[in-house]
């Protein structure tokens, strides 16, 4: 017999002639993770936010002493060897302070985005796949929520509610659901228009089927991206709220709450402002270069260029 034609790479078969050996295909989201890998800035973001993690989770044993504890005979004290950061002006070690306030606000940050992904993510695809007077009826209540003034209404909520940290998880979250319900509409309205979803529908496939199996899947790249950027945006609003006074009840402490104990020592002890003003300023930006890594390893326009100029 002849040798194998088309030009396919050789391999050896049971009659010793060379047959095409089939090359190995990178998954969609494989393929992402190799992006992002090969985004330096990403990647420092991430180790940042993974060690912020750590910290967080293990705050009791990184922090050293109790943060809520007052030592009167070691009011406002320089950093020394007993205490890292130095005291606040009710003798508290700021640095056990810093580590527990990273707990509290990496918890709001990403427990305020599963609420609005829990609220967001139901409505938006409701809507999207029902369109009709459906779709005009919950977009009218996502309209409301998105024009009503952020601060104000996290303000109101906190007033009804309280000042626990679960109530200011709820108020934050009740807040930003409405970006995560107009994102999921549009990329649903985008997709329930490809072949795929009319195979689906040719197969029998029912209205929950196709959006728990096909659109909402499908949605996820940039869903994950506004996470991602939604994080900083939540942990910059708490801080806020901390730093007026109607934020997480004391004496738990927070970097917006150390920021504002620490304003009327700013000239003595600069430190005590400083610090987790930083603090906050590092992992807002350690999501922000996280996030702009998963948004160019999620976009697909991207992808298509990055291989036009390559050749592949």
């Amino acid at each position: 017999m002849s040798a194998a034609r088309g030009g396919a790479s050789p391999g050896p078969s049971a009659a010793g002639q060379q047959v095409a050996l089939p090359t190995a295909h990178r998954g969609p989201w494989s393929e992402a993770w190799r992006r992002l890998l090969s985004n330096r800035l990403a990647v420092a973001g991430m180790a940042t936010v993974a060690f912020l993690v750590l910290v967080a989770v293990l705050a009791n044993l990184v922090g050293r002493s109790n943060p809520t504890f007052q030592d009167y005979s070691a009011i406002q004290e320089r950093p020394s060897a007993r205490h890292w950061l130095g005291t606040d002006e009710l003798g508290r070690d700021a640095f056990s302070r810093l580590v527990h306030g990273a707990r509290v606000s990496l918890a709001v940050g990403m427990f305020t985005q599963l609420i609005a992904l829990s609220i967001g993510l139901p409505v938006g695809a409701i809507a999207g796949f029902a369109g009709g007077r459906t779709d005009n009826a919950l977009m009218r209540l996502v309209d409301i929520v998105y024009g009503f003034p952020d601060l104000l209404f996290i303000i109101l909520l906190r007033a009804v509610f309280g000042g626990s940290v679960f109530m200011i998880f709820l108020a934050i979250g009740l807040v930003v659901w409405s970006n995560i319900a107009r994102l999921i509409r549009g990329q649903i309205l985008t997709l329930k228009e490809q072949e795929f979803i009319t195979a689906a529908r040719a197969t029998g496939g029912t209205g929950t089927h196709i959006v728990l199996r096909h659109l909402i899947p499908n949605s996820l790249g940039p869903v994950t991206v506004a996470v991602s950027f939604g994080i900083p945006r939540a942990i910059f609003t708490e801080a806020a709220l901390s730093y007026i006074g109607i934020g997480v009840n004391p004496p738990t402490p927070t970097w917006g709450s150390m920021i504002r104990d620490g304003y009327s020592l700013i000239f003595s002890s600069p430190h005590l402002v400083a610090i987790p003003a930083v603090a906050i300023a590092v992992t807002m930006l350690a999501f922000t270069f996280l996030g702009d890594g998963l948004r160019d390893a999620l976009d697909p326009h991207t992808r298509g260029a990055s291989r036009l100029g390559t050749g592949r």
